[in-house]
Parts: structure tokens; sequence; C-alpha cells
């Protein structure tokens, strides 16, 4: 009897990280305090002066001035690949997020889709890298130094990624460059058809300002935005503000609280996308004998 074979959906679900996966910033969870950085508002406060008084990129200022206060302190070490990601295991994640990716994984074969994971940060990589769910992810992609050969101290930032450069790296997902160093690959014309991660096969999640650039760009591109908020922060009128914006700008599809548990909103929006990107664009059956 033939044998009915069902090519699987390929299909991207895109992450921030900070306020997204987990909880506040990404550096803040036990490199800060290493740092001796004990008042964290104050430390972004001198940083955005800094942005503003030197007309300069907000994420190369705090990048810098992490890597300054590791020196002025004596502790250079906290900024090496190994003891970042000693400090990203003690980053809290939201409610769900541990076992979200085996369930949605395993929610998305049983329809013929092929997930792949990836993360766009403004957040440190290598912190992120120490998490328990970063082997979950085809690429994570975010800020990284450049690290001394002999010493393993962070010499200066190699990539940084802001607001504007998270739409970079949805293009390189988009057409298959997963690396941040290829530019002229990145930018070749590929017609939207043959790129490997189409727009209408990717779902993005994010949750503020930095997020808005890509969130739109997916959104008005065929593909699906959901912006995700900190349910703890709820009660705060900003943030109430913030997601009323989203919504009446037309810059998201969905908006859910960051809850990962299994029938969440967060997980029934996500399925019922899945599903519906594989009655969309699924590749058509085949029979085989």
């Amino acid at each position: 009897m033939a044998q009915r074979k069902i090519n699987p959906t390929k299909t991207a679900l895109v992450y921030d990280f900070d306020g997204t996966l987990a909880e506040g910033d990404c550096a803040q969870h036990g490199l800060m305090p290493a740092l001796k950085i004990t008042d964290v508002k104050k430390f972004w406060k001198k940083v955005r002066e800094a942005t503003k008084d030197r007309d300069a990129d907000e994420i190369l200022a705090y990048l810098g001035f992490l890597a300054l206060q590791a020196r002025d302190v004596g502790k250079r070490e906290e900024l090496t690949p190994e003891k970042l990601k000693k400090h990203g295991a003690q980053i809290p994640l939201f409610p769900g997020v541990a076992e979200w990716f085996d369930r949605i994984n395993t929610y998305a074969k049983e329809r013929h889709v092929h997930l792949e994971h990836y993360i766009i940060s403004s957040g440190i990589e290598e912190m992120i890298a120490g998490t328990p769910i970063a082997n979950h992810f085809q690429r994570i992609f975010a800020c990284r130094y450049h690290y001394d050969k002999v010493t393993g101290y962070a010499k200066w930032p190699a990539v940084s990624i802001n607001y504007t450069t998270k739409t970079q790296y949805i293009f390189r997902i988009n057409k298959g460059v997963l690396n941040s160093y290829d530019n002229s690959l990145v930018n070749r014309y590929v017609e939207h058809d043959k790129r490997p991660m189409p727009f209408v096969r990717m779902i993005y999640l994010g949750d503020g300002d930095t997020d808005i650039p890509s969130m739109k760009l997916v959104k008005e591109q065929g593909g699906c935005s959901i912006a995700v908020f900190d349910e703890k922060k709820w009660a705060k009128s900003e943030n109430q503000v913030k997601i009323e914006k989203l919504i009446a700008e037309d810059r998201v599809n969905y908006v859910v609280p960051g809850n990962y548990k299994e029938l969440g909103q967060l997980d029934v929006t996500v399925k019922g996308v899945l599903s519906k990107i594989r009655r969309k664009y699924g590749a058509s059956s085949q029979h085989a004998i």
C-alpha cells in the first residue's frame, strides 16, 4: 500500500531575549553585581547621558561602560566568555520557558512543521549561551566582545545589536546567512520565493521599543509579530500605554503575557499561528511507495 509522505514546512520562531524570554536586562543578573554596580537605574542613566552627550549608539556605550567598570574595580575576569556564561545561568526565565521548546517542537512536528528557533538580542551573547535553554537555538545573535587571546579579557565590542540592526539579522535568517560578518551575501538580491526562510513563515516575539522595527518588518512582509509583556510589571501604567501604542500603530498581530506554560495565552496563540502557516504555506503532499 502506498505510504503518504508530507514534506515539513520550515518555520522560524525568532525571539528577543530580555523581557521576552527572561526577566529584566541580561547584564543585571550576576554580571552587574559582580562588577559592583549596585544601582542599575543610575548605571543606565549614565549610559543614556553619555549617549546623548557624545551623539553615540546606546548599546556601544553600555558595552563600553561595562568594560570600563570591570577595569576600574579590578574585575576584568568577569568579562571573559567563561564567566559570562556562569552569570547567564543566573538569569530568571519567564514561567514555562524551560519546557516550552520541546513542547512546541512536538506540536509542530505532529503538524508537519519543522521549527527553527533564533534569538536576536541586545543582551550579551555568552550570557544567553549560559542559560539552560541555549541548546534549543539554531543561532544566537547578540552583543559580543572581542577577547584578548592571552588573558581572555574583553577588549572592545565585536558585535553590537540595537533596535535597527536587529532587522539586519531578520534578513540574515530570511536569506540563510547565519553569521555577523558576511555583508555581501545578506545584501545580495534573492527572489522572495527562493529564500530559505520566507517572512511569511516567521514568527517574531519581542517586548519593547528595541523590537518595534523588527516586529513591524515581519508583520508587513506577511509574517506574524507577537508582543510579549512581563506579567509582574503589567500594573505599571507605562507598560499598558506601550502595549496600547503597539496595537494602535499596527506594529503587532497579537499581544500576550510572558507566560509560556501549556494552554496559556502565548502557547495557544503560537500554536494557532503555526497551524495557519501550515495551512497556507505548507508543502504539497506526495505519495511514496
